[in-house]
């Protein structure tokens, strides 16, 4: 017979708000951020033979933030979209690592369901919005502190690029 838990989840979001355009913002992220095709990367970490060339395939695709990119999907294509809704630029990018991930979900199996990371950004008249729900809140409520000490370098590592690129 199957049991049901539930755990209550509260999520802490960060919001930084930049004066800058939203293409040079966009722009910084995208810097802090390795490119490379997702299909390309899944694959030279499938063939590395062990964790330590894992680690390094990882490292070699990450960009100087130590995060990758999974995808990036422009949410304002649905907005321009609607007659009934003023469009606005909407950016949802999925980034993380996987080496980071393996070191929370070693202890903490539910942080797969919150790696990779999403940063949301938006242009709300002449500001952007870069948000952020940090993964220690994510974790917290299951009480392992390696998990959330892997989880506290995650957020500092999202953070300290999104507060570069906010200016």
């Amino acid at each position: 017979m199957a049991q049901e838990n539930r755990i209550q989840v509260g999520v802490e979001r960060v919001v930084l708000t930049s004066d800058r355009p939203i293409d040079e913002v966009l722009a910084d992220v995208n810097a802090g951020i390795g490119q490379a095709d997702i299909a390309v990367q899944a694959k030279t970490w499938a063939q590395a033979r062990t964790y330590p060339d894992f680690e390094e395939a990882v490292r070699a695709m990450a960009g100087p933030s130590g995060l990758t990119r999974f995808m990036h999907i422009g949410l304002d294509t649905a907005l321009r979209k609607n007659p009934d809704i003023t469009p606005y630029r909407l950016e949802r990018i999925i980034a993380g690592n996987p080496v980071t991930m393996s070191g929370m979900t070693r202890y903490v199996p539910h942080a797969g369901s919150y790696a990779p990371v999403t940063i949301l950004i938006w242009q709300a008249g002449d500001q952007v919005n870069l948000a952020y729900d940090t993964m220690v809140s994510y974790l917290r409520p299951y009480g392992d502190e390696r998990a959330l000490a892997v989880a506290k370098e995650l957020d500092d590592e999202v953070l300290t690029l999104l507060r570069a690129a906010a200016g």
